[in-house]
Order: C-alpha cells, then sequence, then structure tokens
C-alpha cells in the first residue's frame, strides 16, 4: 500500500486564517479537511478543496465534535447515534464539495479529542464506523488502538497513523497540547524515516516504542508546518513514489 503524507488542514474560519495551506500543499499526498464543527465553513472547505485539486492532493474529511470554540480538543459525553450523526453531518458537508470538483472521498480521520476518544473507547470507535460504512472509506488512526480493533473486526480499511509533528508518550500515546509549539523540521524527518523503515521512534521519556506508519501526518497550526512538510516529504519521497 502506498505511504501518504496527510495534513490537517481547511482550518480557517470567517476572518481567522489558521496555517499555510497553499504552502504545505505541495509537500503532501492527502489533505485532511476541516468540515465546520471544530474549524472551517463553506467557503474554506471549497477553496482547500480546490487547492487540493490544483495540486493533486487526494481529500478526506476531518470530523468533529461540536467544540468550534474548543477547536475539538475539548471531551464531550454523546449518544452513539449522536455521535454517528454529528459525523455523517459533517461528511456529507465536505462530500459536496468534493462532488462540485468531481473529486472522491479518500478516508475519514477524525479530529483531536474525537481520535483520542475513538482510540481508548470502543462505543466512540463503532459510533464512527456507523458513520464511515456509509461512505465506504479507509479510517485513519493509531495502531493498536480500539479504532482499529473495531475497523478490523467490522472488515474495514484501516491506516495507522504515525505523527511527524507530536511527541510520543512511554506507553506509545500522543503528547498532546492545545497549541502546537514549533519542531525541528530535520529531527521530525529522521524521526519519520526511522519509523517508516523500523517501525519505532523514541518517547519523550526516551524509551523505544513500536509504531506503524502507513500514513505521516503533518499539522497546518505548527509553527513551522512548511518547512516540517517540506523536510517530511524530502525523507520519505523515494517510499512515495516506490510504492
Amino acid at each position: 500500500m502506498a505511504l501518504d503524507i496527510n495534513c490537517d488542514m481547511g482550518e480557517s474560519f470567517g476572518l481567522y486564517k489558521m496555517g499555510d495551506d497553499e504552502g504545505i500543499m505541495p509537500f503532501i499526498t492527502v489533505a485532511n479537511v476541516a468540515c465546520g464543527f471544530h474549524a472551517s465553513d463553506p467557503t474554506v472547505m471549497r477553496q482547500t478543496v480546490r487547492l487540493a485539486k490544483a495540486n493533486s492532493v487526494r481529500v478526506g474529511a476531518h470530523p468533529s465534535l461540536p467544540d468550534l470554540q474548543g477547536f475539538g480538543r475539548r471531551e464531550m459525553k454523546m449518544r452513539p447515534e449522536e455521535l454517528t450523526a454529528c459525523i455523517l453531518y459533517q461528511v456529507g458537508a465536505l462530500k459536496a464539495f468534493l462532488d462540485a470538483e468531481g473529486m472522491a472521498l479518500n478516508h475519514i480521520k477524525p479530529h483531536g479529542s474525537l481520535y483520542g476518544m475513538a482510540a481508548r473507547d470502543k462505543a466512540v470507535a463503532e459510533a464512527i464506523c456507523d458513520a464511515v460504512s456509509v461512505y465506504g472509506v479507509p479510517v485513519y488512526g493509531l495502531a493498536g488502538t480500539q479504532q482499529e480493533e473495531v475497523c478490523r473486526a467490522r472488515d474495514m480499511t484501516f491506516l495507522a497513523e504515525y505523527f511527524a509533528d507530536l511527541g510520543y508518550g512511554k506507553d506509545g500515546g500522543l503528547i498532546i497540547t492545545r497549541e502546537h509549539e514549533a519542531v525541528d523540521p530535520a529531527d521530525s524527518a529522521a524521526r519519520c524515516l526511522r519509523a517508516v523503515k523500523e517501525g519505532r521512534v523514541a518517547s519523550v521519556e526516551g524509551n523505544d516504542i513500536p509504531v506503524r506508519a502507513e500514513t505521516v501526518c503533518v499539522h497546518s497550526d505548527t509553527p513551522n508546518a512548511v518547512e516540517v512538510a517540506q523536510a517530511v516529504r524530502g525523507v520519505l519521497d523515494p517510499f512515495i513514489k516506490a510504492a
């Protein structure tokens, strides 16, 4: 299966700009586009889809908990059927813009707290899969989690994601902060290369942990995101071309 470099983007809203999507786009192969519940709006979604098309970048949906003020990084309790409907609503909105441009929906990747909740809560993972099953596309998530187990049990395609610009704890969990800090591009690229070739990475505590990198993520709201994306693409490009 082809290795991808994906990026969470389309996260501006109204007059508020988030990330340099135009600068990052040439260095990625897949865009995870926000669907309006943690960021983005109809105009931003349409612009981001068109920008991706112009750069031959595939587009997936990046749905969130309904937490616009908290950027989707605050946990919420929702009934499974309510969560499924919430995801269907968001993905459907993005798919309309994809249809308008003659593009296919590539995948679905939960955003922020929803992503973390799905990793450890089977009910949340099931609710997400209930929505994804309508669209018949792969799910992005962390390897060895409830989300992967549920996808495998339901014979749904799951792609394990490695994060280029986030730290990992000694237990393999992501270190997620409210705001992303700048990271060293060369170090991030080297860690990505090791994750892809060896399936291992050093945690913030210093011990090696196993990872799977079927798709590699960079975040558009990292302060030096373009530099990170460029460095990561530089070391991973041979793998992408060979796939």
